[in-house]
């Protein structure tokens, strides 16, 4: 009994010591949650120009709040959104291939965006699930500079949207442009991948890309080569399966693949001219010879028209019944007529059938009754008649020896 007891007491240490250590554990993760603090960034996103901004494993690794170092081949993933919301704002997208490859957000923004906005960015880390947080301070103001009022859009297939995004694909793409265009600055207008406009997912073949719409503006006009490119002519090849014409020599070619059937120029030069806006009136029309409504309504009864409505179906089917009825009721033949009209010969079958189907069922009822005529000798099918037989037949045994 002393054993016993001392080994319930020594459970019961250890139960309370492992109580003690998760306390004390989730009182230090409370503490360290409350004394973290997040780490800001400020950036300044311009009204019409694409906003690329890199989530990078770098910039999240290396905050305060992170104790241990994190190796580079640990999977991590985003989840970025608008503060007070629980998403990112309508302007605004995010994009990232796997987990061991780089978050984007990218984007244009609007006039109507225009201001201040704050995103939050969380870190996941997929092996550990550790956090990590990150807040974004967008602040959302107008370009300097000349206006761009000539805009064209390509589709380049031979890219995804993550390969665009960075900086030197970007910068080597508006560089190789340039040999297209007239001389003058080619800036990013907005870049969206071919899925987010109707596009299909590729076959997991390898060279197969997503594909990237890429627009770009500047404030020379179009060269003749782009003119050519989305002129009408070069449509209507594009319609036949053929490729458009192209006057000059192709920069964008071997990086960059560019489908030219897919080329779309925009010219804001020329202001459209404004919407007129319709000025209200007093609410009188104008006095017209040719429409000239009753000034007063006669009165009208529509009993008439409702007792037509009801009665005449009402009548037409009461006809109908008695015509059926008739027909069915009072043009019966009888059946006087029927056995004149039936051959004596079917009547006697009749009357026959019907005879031995009554006494079967007499004899069904009681098996004690004498033999049926119909089983008898020498009886008449028609009258019914029979002779007394000289030897029953019935009682004769097939073979003579058995008797």
């Amino acid at each position: 009994m002393p054993v016993l007891h001392r080994e319930r007491q020594g459970q019961a240490g250890a139960a309370m010591a492992e109580v003690l250590i998760w306390i004390s554990l989730l009182v230090g993760l409370l503490a360290g949650l409350g004394g973290t603090e997040v780490h800001q960034t400020t950036l300044h996103p311009l009204v019409g120009r694409v906003f690329v901004h890199t989530l990078d494993r770098e910039n999240f690794l290396h905050l305060p709040e992170l104790v241990v170092a994190v190796p580079a081949t640990v999977p991590i993933t985003y989840h970025a959104h608008l503060q007070g919301h629980p998403d990112l704002p309508r302007w605004l997208r995010y994009a990232q291939r796997s987990p061991h490859q780089p978050g984007f957000l990218y984007g244009t923004a609007t006039p109507a965006d225009r201001g201040r906005q704050v995103i939050e960015v969380t870190a996941y880390n997929r092996d550990s699930f550790d956090t990590t947080r990150q807040r974004l301070v967008l602040l959302i103001g107008d370009p300097e500079g000349p206006l761009l009022p000539y805009q064209a859009e390509f589709l380049v297939r031979s890219h995804d949207v993550e390969e665009v995004l960075p900086s030197t694909p970007a910068g080597r793409f508006l560089t190789a442009l340039g040999g297209l265009w007239e001389p003058g600055e080619l800036q990013l207008l907005n870049i969206t991948s071919a899925l987010d406009r109707g596009g299909r997912v590729p076959l997991p073949i390898e060279g197969r890309k997503e594909g990237v719409y890429i627009k770009v503006g500047s404030a020379s006009p179009f060269s003749t080569c782009l003119k050519m490119v989305a002129s009408p002519d070069s449509q209507a090849r594009c319609a036949q399966g053929q490729p458009p014409l192209l006057s000059c020599y192709d920069t964008l070619a071997p990086h960059f693949r560019v489908d030219w059937c897919n080329v779309s120029l925009v010219d804001k030069s020329v202001p459209e001219p404004a919407d007129e806006v319709p000025t209200p009136g007093d609410g009188i029309l104008e006095h017209d010879p040719f429409f000239c409504p009753p000034t007063e309504a006669t009165a009208r009864e529509f009993l008439t028209d409702a007792l037509v409505t009801l009665l005449v179906p009402l009548l037409v089917a009461l006809l109908l019944t008695l015509l059926l009825a008739y027909v069915m009721c009072c043009r019966r033949e009888g059946r006087l007529k029927r056995d004149l009209a039936t051959s004596d010969i079917q009547m006697v079958h009749h009357c026959t059938i019907r005879g031995n189907t009554e006494e079967l069922r007499q004899m069904a009822a009681s098996r004690e009754v004498p033999r049926p005529l119909s089983t008898l000798p020498m009886f008449n099918v028609r009258t019914g008649e029979r002779l007394p037989p000289q030897v029953d037949s019935a009682r004769v045994p097939l073979i003579l020896d058995q008797h």
